[in-house]
């Protein structure tokens, strides 16, 4: 499919958002390339069960980037104005630039962001930027090299993905957020050195609470460290203020160093859910789209797409699924279902953080 042709089939006139069975608008759609990477996190792909052998989706299984465009044509034409775009790790996929390029180019799209463990960006963060990307996240556990390398399944190097974080600074893919999953006794203890380094660059630390995504990390309750102790932590440290939401629906509750060395921010889906606010929308690699980070199931697109759904008859799907959305898993999470007794759900290496 031309990627071109795809774009420019997108109308200028945009209808109402769409919304769904709790008011809430389609605005993000987070879109996972491939459902590989070049980690191997325990909290996401441990190599016990992510192996040599184990098998990934074939090349025919993933969507094409002209079906991804197509898909997000139509949905920006329902009212999505951000796309993200995710893995596994999406800048293993070689031709990554020219999607971007293609997506940058749909009007309406006013936020254009990518999810690396930037181990690879170094070197492509300046084709990224040329190519319409308009800032990265990373996601950095620890700066502690020991601790980093444990978490990222012993395939990391935190010299590579620090060089990605400058590179990406040089290129303008700002402002940069550095994601960082805080698991007790495994890397709270370095998060004031993390906060230290990025202090005063102005890049903005978010430091998310340990979930119970898909079914591979064996979650526990008491593995997670509330946002409120975290801040009250920092504090110990640097006082901070609390600062507004800088959009409809921001996941982070923001907060500003009292000294203006800048902000950092707490993602609190377990202690504090923000279900509410959700207007997120999942694409996994294979065509599934999710309405909620916690699904356990979703609406194949890649089916209609390949009998030959135009433009009207994908966006009647969308609309569909939206606007029968309810997921408020977050809100409704319990320890004994959150402790493993809830159906299965997916994995978040097939759509992305």
């Amino acid at each position: 499919m031309d990627t071109q042709i795809a774009a420019d089939t997108v109308n200028a006139d945009r209808p109402d958002d769409v919304r769904d069975a709790l008011g809430r608008p389609l605005h993000d759609l987070r879109i996972s390339l491939l459902d590989r990477c070049n980690f191997r996190c325990p909290y996401c792909m441990p190599e016990t069960e992510f192996h040599a052998d184990f098998q990934f989706l074939r090349k025919n299984q993933l969507l094409s980037h002209g079906e991804i465009l197509k898909i997000a044509s139509v949905a920006v034409s329902l009212g999505v104005t951000k796309l993200r775009l995710t893995g596994g790790e999406p800048l293993l996929d070689k031709q990554v630039g020219g999607l971007i390029e293609s997506l940058a180019a749909l009007k309406g799209v006013h936020d254009l962001a990518l999810t690396t463990n930037g181990m690879l960006l170094g070197p492509k963060a300046t084709a990224l930027a040329e190519a319409g990307l308009n800032r990265v996240t990373i996601s950095l556990d620890s700066l502690d090299a020991e601790i980093f390398r444990l978490m990222s399944g012993n395939r990391g190097n935190l010299d590579q993905v620090l060089e990605g974080i400058a590179a990406a600074e040089r290129a303008g893919l700002a402002p940069i957020k550095i994601n960082t999953v805080v698991q007790r006794g495994v890397n709270d203890h370095t998060v004031i050195d993390l906060l230290e380094h990025f202090r005063g660059t102005g890049h903005i630390v978010r430091l998310i609470e340990y979930m119970d995504v898909g079914n591979r990390n064996g979650w526990k309750m008491d593995q997670v460290v509330p946002s409120l102790e975290l801040l009250g932590r920092v504090q110990e440290h640097w006082p901070l203020r609390a600062i507004g939401r800088s959009y409809p629906g921001e996941v982070a509750r923001r907060y500003e160093y009292v000294d203006g060395a800048g902000e950092i921010g707490f993602i609190s889906s377990v202690t504090e859910p923000f279900c509410g606010a959700c207007s997120r929308a999942r694409l996994s690699a294979d065509g599934v789209l999710y309405t909620c980070l916690f699904a356990t199931s979703g609406t194949n697109l890649r089916e209609p797409l390949r009998n030959g759904a135009d433009d009207a008859e994908l966006a009647d799907i969308l609309s569909r699924i939206w606007l029968q959305r309810a997921d408020r898993y977050s809100e409704l999470r319990t320890p004994g279902v959150a402790d493993g007794h809830a159906p299965s759900k997916v994995e978040m290496y097939r759509i992305g953080g």
